[in-house]
């Protein structure tokens, strides 16, 4: 045999290390412990002599993270126990039908078990490159766990693969520390993503509208995280810190995307713990000094993340409640999933200056009978996000920022980003919790319409974001408010205010956006932004007129926003077949009355009593 071994000059010294895979899967003793090598270094030669044994050795624990192929494709059998770190499709009928355990734990504290014994492993069955000159094997695509089970299991034995990636940073292992090598030579696992549908399309369309150039990302396992990195085409000097990579990424490497040149930590590299993919992502990082793998541990360590700055984490979830407790790990009553690295990357990514931890969930399961959006999370739901650490949560309706909010706020900004089937339904319960006013009512029926934010430079060369209002936009409407002088609420109101009601604030945010609109100006990030201005419009069906009105805070007058506002809301009326505004305007108001002059050609105004009537025809 022309072994692979002798290839690099070690057949002398290490011949006596090969055995088969039968003979390796006989040195299994009654009540051990046994690793198996992560997703697609799944070493499935090892594991399935060790399942085709006639006589198991009874007592055999099989612990793993995320693999493919560690238990027969028979349905529900396994000869053995298995103990698992996250419950993906290779394993899940064993933990639904009581072979399987499931360890929710994050992987970060995986290597801390091993090291104090709490996870004894007796032995760890790998797949590894082969060795270079120096003697030196890579754990090529799975570093993860299995650098710490190396270090830890009383005997290591590995498949040496020819076409495992030789893959550079913290995965080098001498062939010292391995017992016995079992020569293989079979494809690397290949992994892809289902199509993404619609709905994953437009939930990844709003994941890549928030995420900055020069942001450092982690992507998570999820289809919706790798979608969003579709969308991001258009970006500049992405950077990569993440636990897992994927083929998402080749494209925006070649693109010239994903350089890593802003990277605060590791600049100019892609830093991951394994990948999943397929053969071009294996050729892209086999032995490619822009790929730096590191243990687990490394990569998830919340204080290392944070050092990134806009670190932005991508979190799919099964379902979340209204005050923001959210369920990673099961579904339905069934452990799917798993903690995995998602803790840690929300809180690093939060402390990161800039940072963004981002949570994603269709709106809806797949069959459209229930809400992912709940009162409460259900028996069943584990949490596995508290409520404390949510900061944006996305769905195809829309993007809700949390952290920092109460829980009325954060029920309302979640109720408006559910399917609208469902939001009447969390709307009472919301009441009946006491989370929402008795009188709340959410007047519009669809997602947030994102295509209609305009980003603006006024006179004096800011910038602000004008948006359309929601309903959860109540309370800065009200701290608007209270900045306005008593002069500009009275040329407002036409009365003299000294606060508004619960209703007259929902007014002007809470719209249906069919005969009635309302914008809002705002600067500052997503997560922090501040509202400086605000318009609206209430259509008269009789003349297809609109009435219109507006709030700037007085540090902005005069920079042009009250004319981006109106122009702003005639595009949108304009789309809607409206003929044209109208205005009540006091006589004293001298700004409002050139702002509604210059909005079009044809304007009339007309004196009645102390004011004016103001129609402006498009």
């Amino acid at each position: 045999m022309d072994s692979l071994l002798k290839i690099n000059g070690y057949s002398a010294s290490w011949a006596e290390k090969l055995v088969t895979a039968p003979q390796a899967a006989r040195m299994v003793k009654p009540g051990q412990n046994i690793f198996v090598g992560t997703a697609c270094a799944t070493p499935r030669a090892l594991v399935g002599a060790l399942e085709g044994l006639e006589s198991p050795p009874p007592d055999v624990t099989l612990f793993h993270f995320l693999t493919t192929g560690a238990v027969p494709d028979n349905g529900t059998k396994s000869q053995y126990r298995h103990k698992a770190f996250f419950v993906g499709s290779d394993d899940r009928h064993l933990v639904a039908s009581g072979q399987a355990d499931y360890i929710p734990v994050a992987l970060s504290e995986v290597p801390k078990l091993l090291a104090n014994g709490r996870i004894p492993i007796d032995v760890a069955f790998i797949q590894v490159s082969p060795p270079d000159a120096n003697g030196y094997v890579s754990l090529g695509v799975s570093v993860d766990i299995t650098a710490a089970v190396v270090r830890h299991a009383r005997m290591v034995v590995a498949e040496v693969n020819p076409n495992m990636p030789r893959t550079l940073g913290d995965t080098f292992v001498p062939l010292s520390r391995i017992d016995h090598l079992v020569e293989v030579d079979t494809p690397i696992i290949e992994y892809a993503h289902a199509p993404a549908d619609a709905v994953a399309r437009q939930i990844a369309r709003y994941i890549a509208g928030i995420i900055d150039d020069g942001s450092t990302l982690q992507i998570g396992l999820g289809r919706i995280p790798n979608e969003a990195l579709k969308y991001l085409s258009d970006r500049r000097h992405l950077g990569i810190h993440s636990d897992v990579i994927t083929d998402a990424v080749v494209d925006l490497v070649e693109q010239g995307i994903i350089t890593g040149a802003e990277k605060s930590q590791h600049a100019e590299r892609i830093v991951a713990s394994y990948c999943l993919g397929s053969r071009r992502l294996y050729d892209l990082i086999d032995n490619n000094p822009l790929f730096d793998f590191q243990p687990i541990e490394q990569i998830c360590d919340p204080h290392i993340i944070a050092r990134h700055a806009r670190m932005v984490s991508i979190t799919q979830a099964f379902a979340v409640d209204l005050t923001g407790q959210t369920c990673v790990d099961q579904f339905g009553g069934a452990f799917y999933g798993g903690v995995s690295t998602q803790p840690d990357f929300v809180r690093g990514a939060a402390r990161s200056k800039g940072g963004k931890p981002i949570l994603c969930l269709t709106s809806t399961t797949d069959d459209g009978e229930s809400s992912r959006i709940r009162p409460l999370l259900e028996t069943g739901e584990g949490v596995g996000i508290a409520r404390s650490d949510i900061h944006y949560v996305v769905t195809e309706h829309g993007i809700a920022y949390l952290f920092g909010k109460s829980i009325r706020e954060r029920a309302l900004a979640l109720i408006e980003i559910a399917d609208p089937k469902f939001r009447p339904w969390l709307l009472e319960e919301a009441k009946r919790l006491g989370y929402v006013h008795a009188d709340q009512f959410v007047a519009h029926g669809a997602a947030y319409a994102i295509e209609e934010e305009r980003t603006v430079k006024l006179k004096d060369q800011r910038k602000v974001l004008i948006r359309p209002a929601r309903a959860s936009d109540a309370t800065a409407l009200q701290a608007l408010f209270h900045k306005m002088s008593q002069d500009d609420v009275y040329t407002r109101f036409f009365r003299r205010l000294r606060s508004l009601t619960f209703a007259e604030t929902q007014a002007l945010c809470n719209v249906d956006y069919e005969n009635e609109a309302a914008f809002v100006a705002t600067t500052g990030p997503r997560e922090h932004e501040h509202l400086v201005g605000s318009s609206c419009y209430f259509v008269n069906q009789s003349t297809n007129l609109a009435e219109t009105a507006f709030m700037i805070a007085p540090e902005w007058q005069g920079t042009g926003l009250g004319g981006a506002l109106q122009t702003r809301m005639m595009e949108f009326a304009k789309a809607r077949g409206l003929i044209g505004f109208t205005a009540e305007i006091l006589a004293n108001n001298t700004k409002m009355i050139r702002l509604a002059k210059a909005a079009c050609d044809k304007v009339t105004v007309e004196r009645e009593d102390d004011s004016f009537h103001v129609t402006m025809l498009f």
